[in-house]
């Protein structure tokens, strides 16, 4: 539509590839700041399938010439009101009602602990290929990577070590109350599917006396 701004273009890599930075020059005659966004129409990692980067002048440190290179951004994937309200009509359809909400919240918990894995397996790679030399040195990165490890709690802190203790306990006593509720009700059914089973028994039996009788 005529609101719509052109600010990039995209493949189906799933990686970058050697010709994007030639198709990326190419496409800033029509859009200056152009995004690439990369696309996984396979996904087999957990996350967004998608990757944007931008352009960017590379400095090396040894002196030599600037050269092209694509650098990451954050992004998102979103959408209008309307389109919002369609997904929402459609996810009604196939969403599994056997699955209660406890079961969907762990299942997304599950997910985001395998995605942190393997985002920790490709920081790893990353500082393995920088320590063997297979990899220059960024130092952007590292000063990320340096703010993760200051962000991290310190789990030796008598402090956190009781309020973990606290926070545990207090979930397994919801867990253990729970599964005496579950209990009791349990008992309390089978009481009264005996009951109504004596008493069907009851019945047929005084119902048979009386045809004998007749």
């Amino acid at each position: 539509s005529a609101r719509e701004r052109i600010v990039g273009w995209y493949h189906t890599g799933p990686k970058l590839h050697k010709n994007d930075i030639a198709i990326n020059e190419l496409m800033k005659r029509y859009c200056p700041n152009s995004v690439l966004v990369i696309i996984d129409v396979k996904p087999k990692d957990l996350g967004l399938p998608t990757e944007a980067y931008i352009s960017v002048e590379e400095v090396h440190d040894d002196g030599t010439p600037t050269s092209k290179t694509f650098e990451h951004v954050t992004s998102e994937i979103g959408a209008e009101e309307a389109e919002e309200v369609g997904v929402e009509h459609l996810l009604r359809d196939i969403k599994d009602t056997t699955v209660g909400t406890l079961s969907q919240r762990i299942t997304n918990q599950v997910h985001g602990l395998k995605g942190l894995n393997s985002k920790l397996l490709d920081i790893r790679s990353y500082l393995e290929k920088v320590a063997l030399g297979k990899l220059p040195i960024n130092h952007q990165i590292i000063y990320h990577l340096q703010d993760v490890f200051n962000l991290l709690p310190d789990v030796n802190l008598q402090e956190f070590v009781k309020a973990f203790y606290l926070k545990t306990n207090d979930q397994m006593v919801v867990v253990y109350l729970a599964s005496l509720i579950r209990s009791v009700v349990a008992l309390h059914n089978l009481i009264n599917n005996k009951i109504a089973n004596r008493d069907a028994e009851k019945k047929e039996g005084q119902e048979k006396e009386e045809s004998k009788k007749e």
